[in-house]
């Protein structure tokens, strides 16, 4: 690892500066958990300005992670975009490998906010073109000289800030590939989260952007459901197949979150937005990846889909507007066809 030390030497962190950072890694400061170990609130010094950090330590009882560690720094360490999270830098002193990072978290991740009845619509489609441009960014910018398949996209890896904005973090497995190569399979096992693994690995032996294509689209569906990709007890444990299956029977309708539901019927969004919005969803989890599209064009389609959604701001005289008025809209043969603009 001398080579990438070397590399990264302008990231380094002395490990004593983390414990103080952290109160000697208290059990109070722990915010959360990663794949690789425990996540950590704290307060660095850091060019002569205070910093609020969040601290990834490794967990030590495992031999594994040490190459996932360096990924994610080296990934981090070229990335620069305001949809994902920005790294502070990273400790490799006395048996302790830590990744630090701006605390970007205020909010939680999205998992968090799936169901959340005060998470709105437009506050929704926000997240999702946030989202949307992070990856573009990943697959497409060119000022790098390669492209970035991340392979861990999900609702706990999306971070949402104080102003609701998503942070892209979760780069442990992600590849690097060249930029006319980027449809091209590469060769690995199934990496991922249950729930959105693309169903073509096993097929091609190999992953594409397209990957996270399928991981993105299962993401708009849980943003739209208000559930999770995966609920090991449930009878429909997996969303993909169970959303694909009421889009094509046009019955979709009856998977919305509640709240969801409620809202477009209370401030009368536009059903533009929603037909927009389902369809670009649908068309991520296309089996073959060919058919998939390149996330220009989604980030193209979420945008329109939260323009139409902006026209339509809430009306308080409309507040008690009855439900059924939307579920009469929203009748099968009227969902995809009919637009209230």
């Amino acid at each position: 690892m001398t080579t990438a030390i070397a590399k990264f030497a302008h990231l380094q962190i002395p490990l004593e500066d983390v414990v103080k950072a952290t109160n000697n890694f208290a059990d109070d400061n722990i915010i959360g958990r990663g794949g690789l170990g425990l996540v950590y609130k704290g307060q660095l010094q850091r060019s002569g300005e205070l910093i609020t950090i969040s601290a990834l330590r490794l967990d030590r009882k495992h031999d594994g992670g040490v190459v996932e560690f360096w990924t994610e720094v080296s990934m981090l360490s070229d990335l620069k975009h305001p949809n994902i999270v920005s790294i502070v830098g990273f400790c490799d002193d006395k048996h302790e490998k830590i990744i630090v990072t701006k605390y970007e978290a205020k909010n939680g991740s999205l998992k968090e906010h799936l169901s959340n009845p005060n998470l709105t619509w437009t506050q929704r489609l926000k997240i999702c073109v946030g989202v949307a441009r992070a990856l573009s960014y990943l697959h497409y910018d060119e000022g790098r000289g390669y492209g970035v398949i991340h392979l861990n996209i999900n609702s706990s890896t999306i971070l949402l800030d104080e102003n609701w904005e998503p942070k892209l973090s979760g780069f442990k497995v992600s590849i690097k590939q060249s930029l006319n190569r980027m449809d091209h399979v590469v060769l690995s096992e199934p990496i991922g989260t249950i729930g959105y693994l693309d169903p073509e690995i096993e097929k091609s032996k190999g992953v594409t952007c397209k990957s996270d294509i399928y991981a993105f689209g299962v993401v708009l569906f849980e943003i739209l459901c208000g559930r999770r990709a995966y609920i090991r007890n449930d009878a429909n444990r997996l969303l993909a197949p169970l959303v694909m299956q009421h889009y094509e029977n046009e019955t979709l309708p009856d998977i919305i979150h509640p709240d969801l539901r409620n809202q477009m019927s209370i401030y009368q969004i536009s059903l533009t937005s929603l037909r927009i919005y389902s369809e670009t969803a649908y068309s991520c989890l296309k089996e073959e990846q060919a058919h998939r599209p390149h996330m220009l064009n989604i980030v193209n389609e979420l945008e329109k889909a939260l323009e139409k959604a902006l026209k339509f701001q809430p009306r308080p005289e409309n507040f008690v507007r009855p439900l059924f008025v939307f579920c009469f809209l929203f009748t099968p043969l009227t969902l995809f066809s009919f637009v209230l603009n």
